[in-house]
């Protein structure tokens, strides 16, 4: 298994409403897209930028239910890529017992960066699908500097305000305007 990280979130080009999650090694300079929705990118983006929705969304729940019956999430592995599928695994250690649980790389991802516990990619799904960046001492500057959201926000030519906007227009689309007024109230802050 190999760790990487979130380099960041994109739109897709390939597919209308998704987005692309691109990890990269931790130690190396191969990345992975993984096309993922809407939602599971709204997930993730607002738990990177520390964004507290109101009431909890699912993966805030799912986290809180592992929590109190006295989990946690060790790590998380995209393991399988199978007619361009991807398939990953949650680790989760309990008081007394351990299991491991099918999940989409998306949601496995949304709750590894809730719990701060390590992303791994299989190195034969790395070898099949990876992509490798030239540029390798730009990219590991980037990971390693705390504010990388903010870096990557520029990278992707997409400012920490663009990416909410995007979510605004999302959550307005899907009629979730408790949503829509959340958002709105983060983009004013960062405004002003």
């Amino acid at each position: 298994m190999v760790e990487m990280e979130i380099l960041g979130l994109t739109t897709s080009i390939r597919i209308a409403s998704a987005y692309s999650l691109i990890l990269m090694e931790v130690e190396g300079s191969r990345r992975l897209p993984i096309i993922i929705g809407a939602y599971e990118a709204q997930a993730i983006a607002l738990e990177m930028e520390q964004i507290k929705p109101p009431r909890p969304m699912t993966h805030d729940l799912i986290m809180q239910i592992i929590t109190e019956l006295g989990g946690q999430i060790e790590y998380v592995v995209v393991h399988h890529l199978k007619e361009g599928t991807y398939y990953a695994n949650i680790s989760i250690k309990g008081p007394i017992s351990y299991h491991e649980i099918d999940a989409r790389p998306s949601d496995a991802i949304a709750l590894a960066v809730r719990f701060s516990c390590p992303i791994y990619v299989d190195e034969i799904v790395l070898e099949e699908v990876g992509v490798v960046h030239e540029d390798e001492s730009t990219q590991v500057d980037s990971v390693k500097n705390k504010s990388n959201v903010a870096k990557q926000s520029i990278q992707n030519k997409k400012s920490p305000l663009e990416l909410l906007h995007e979510q605004l227009q999302i959550a307005i689309e899907t009629e979730n305007y408790e949503k829509a007024a959340s958002l709105r109230d983060k983009m004013q802050q960062l405004k002003g």
